[in-house]
């Protein structure tokens, strides 16, 4: 740190009186001056074991007054400082002395990195809850006050913060002056400093008394509201929230109101932005009358607005109004006032907005009911799902659940099923996707003759995409139908169409067939699984292609536990040992895997394994690190030269090998 304290001086001297056990403890103080950022940082995050050790007199008297003199250091060692701070009551002697740890902070306050003076500010309010309303007053009110006044625009946006905090428990004469601060605060000359009183204003407000917040807040906000500055503007936006939640309707209606709408006029698109962005609190904080009055037309204008950003935050806000409008009267609300607006918004020109509108409009289904949903809704959803942004089709994808259960699914079928169809053959792989992922769903509510109708061919389409994602997912999915529909339909209608594929031409086809069995045989159980899809796993063990030889290990892998032992010995095992001699490296690993796992479920069955038929490969068998020497075997070398080595696992291997050495040695 620069300006720190010289050696011999400060709190280092803490393991200068030839106490042993106090040496790390030096050692962390004079990394306090250390040149290196990393070693400062370091100890600063140990601060609380100095502390300890130095015993709290010593922190008070020596350790506080040497951080509060060496303040001037990199950004990210100043915010551990404000960190640890903050957590320090109780290593100074506790509440008593909470007042010891105000000036360092006080200085952190003031730095000019943001994030810094954010993390003593956080300290601040947390230390000052540890205060006795006394000491409060002697110290921490006098803090609020310097920082006030201060010179620096630094200092003055930190005091904003701290205003709500020593306020309730203030005497009636020191709220005056905090009151009368915090307005100078608000018209403050810096824009830096006003966008600070103006972010702090809702949470200063709501411990203040209510003829206060008439008196003087609500002033505030409405010059705040009308400042030069569009930052500080829309900041008293989200104040507005706050005061408006303490207010009665007739004030409400009185001294907030005017500068609410004309925020949601504002010539910045910041301001209308914030106004939609906040729309649903403010909602519910000036209550259902006003709303009727006053909101629903600022509404209408901000879902036409003639920028797409304000256009898109009032569409997220759709939904969230409408629920939240009183009952009675608010199908026709929705209809006569809000619905006109959507629709223009379904064609707008901007995909953002079309993509915000998407993620919500399907929830209207379920305040409007059925036959408005059928009447109004359902074209708008069929020009979405054929929109040409993908964003917008894949959200209202997601969410055909909030529809169905308003409408049914054969009315969904009819309506929106030939659009869905469409989107399974989408050019972006995320639809096919997204459509992929709802097809369980859907195929649950379809019932099993429909989706054999209508959906079964996609989905073994699926099967032989272009790409890896859509093969994976519909893998998966065939199993959750299998699931849904049972056993008996995947051996009548999926399993023959997946065991064609083994056959096809393009390797990677073959692969989704390895693929599917593995899944599929979990779902299908040891009957399908022996009878069909095993005899054609084994006859592609003798494919051409690497790739598919070893995922016919990894499957026969896979599948071992579900089949019998009889499979296991007589078909399973000679494959995968023909496959341990294969001249691909991997094919050769994959197999001996393989091999190893099949022997270990013969064991657990109790089956015979003769030891020819044990994988000979050395390292095949990793079950067994040592293997002793026989009687009167003298191999000459110690215990680590007693051990397979298996190139995959050496280091595993080799720790175990020292283990036994060292033991064999110390004896």
């Amino acid at each position: 740190m620069a300006g720190a304290a010289g050696p011999g001086t400060g709190p280092g001297a803490a393991g200068g009186d030839g106490d042993d056990s106090l040496y790390p403890i030096a050692v962390l103080i004079d990394e306090l001056r250390n040149e290196d950022v990393q070693l400062r940082l370091n100890s600063i995050k140990k601060l609380s074991t100095i502390a300890l050790a130095l015993g709290v007199e010593r922190t008070r008297t020596e350790l506080l007054p040497f951080l509060t003199d060496t303040i001037y250091d990199e950004d990210e060692v100043l915010l551990a400082l404000a960190e640890q701070l903050g957590n320090f009551t109780g290593l100074v002697g506790g509440p008593d002395f909470a007042h010891c740890l105000l000036p360092p902070l006080e200085s952190l306050a003031t730095v000019e990195e943001t994030v810094v003076r954010d993390k003593a500010v956080e300290s601040l309010r947390q230390i000052s809850q540890e205060h006795t309303p006394i000491a409060l007053e002697a110290h921490f009110v006098p803090l609020v006050k310097r920082l006030a006044s201060g010179d620096w625009f630094t200092s003055r946006t930190s005091a904003c913060g701290l205003f709500s905090v020593c306020y309730p428990r203030a005497s009636n004469a020191v709220k005056a002056e905090i009151r009368q601060h915090f307005r100078s605060l608000c018209s403050d000359d810096t824009p830096m400093v006003r966008r600070a009183a103006a972010s702090k204003l809702g949470e200063f407000a709501k411990v203040l008394e209510l003829d206060s917040v008439k008196s003087e807040i609500v002033p505030l906000f409405t010059n705040l509201a009308s400042d030069e500055q569009d930052s500080v503007r829309l900041l008293a936006v989200e104040a507005c929230v706050s005061i408006a939640q303490l207010l009665s309707q007739e004030d409400l209606e009185a001294l907030v109101m005017p500068t609410l709408r004309q925020a949601a006029e504002d010539k910045s698109w910041r301001v209308r932005y914030m106004v939609a962005d906040k729309f649903s609190e403010l909602q519910k904080a000036v209550g259902p009358k006003i709303t009727l009055n006053d909101l629903i037309p600022a509404f209408q204008n901000l879902l036409k607005d003639c920028e797409a950003e304000v256009r898109a935050a009032a569409a997220h806000k759709v939904k969230e109004l409408c629920e939240n409008l009183p009952p009675e009267g608010r199908e026709t609300i929705i209809m006569n006032q809000i619905l006109p607006f959507i629709k223009e918004l379904v064609s707008d020109t901007n995909q953002h907005v079309k993509s915000a509108l998407a993620s919500v409009i399907m929830g209207l289904s379920t305040i409007l009911g059925k036959e408005n949903t059928i009447e109004h809704l359902l074209p708008l959803f069929l020009a979405q799902l054929k929109d040409e942004c993908p964003e917008v089709r894949l959200n209202i994808i997601s969410n055909l659940d909030c529809v169905n259960e308003v409408i049914g699914i054969r009315q969904l079928s009819q309506s929106l099923l030939p659009a869905i169809v469409e989107l399974a053959e989408d050019a972006k792989w995320r639809v096919r996707l997204a459509i992929i992922e709802y097809m369980p769903l859907l195929a649950g509510q379809l019932g099993v003759q429909f989706f054999d109708e209508k959906l079964n061919s996609l989905c073994m389409a699926w099967l032989v995409d272009h790409v890896y994602a859509i093969r994976e997912a519909a893998t998966n999915n065939l199993m959750k139908l299998v699931k849904k529909f049972g056993t008996e339909w995947a051996q009548n209608t999926i399993v023959p169409k997946v065991l064609v594929m083994a056959g096809d031409p393009n390797y990677l086809h073959r692969m989704t067939t390895l693929f599917c069995i593995n899944v599929l045989s979990e779902a299908c159980g040891q009957e399908i699984t022996t009878k069909q899809m095993l005899p054609i796993v084994l006859k592609m063990a003798g494919d051409q292609v690497a790739n598919v030889r070893f995922n016919v290990a990894k499957s026969l892998q896979k599948i071992g536990p579900i089949l019998d032992t009889d499979a296991l010995q007589e078909e399973v095992k000679p494959v995968l040992q023909k496959l341990g001699q294969d001249e691909d490296v991997d094919v050769k690993y994959f197999a001996q895997e393989a091999l190893s796992a099949v022997a270990q479920r013969l064991r657990k069955l109790d089956f015979p394994a003769k030891d020819s038929e044990e994988p000979s490969t050395p390292g095949a068998d990793k079950n067994h690190f040592l293997r002793p020497g026989g009687p009167g075997e003298d191999t000459g070398k110690g215990p680590a030269y007693q051990l397979h080595v298996n190139t995959r696992d050496t280091l595993a291997q080799l720790e175990i090998a020292e283990l036994v050495h060292f033991s064999q040695s110390r004896d």
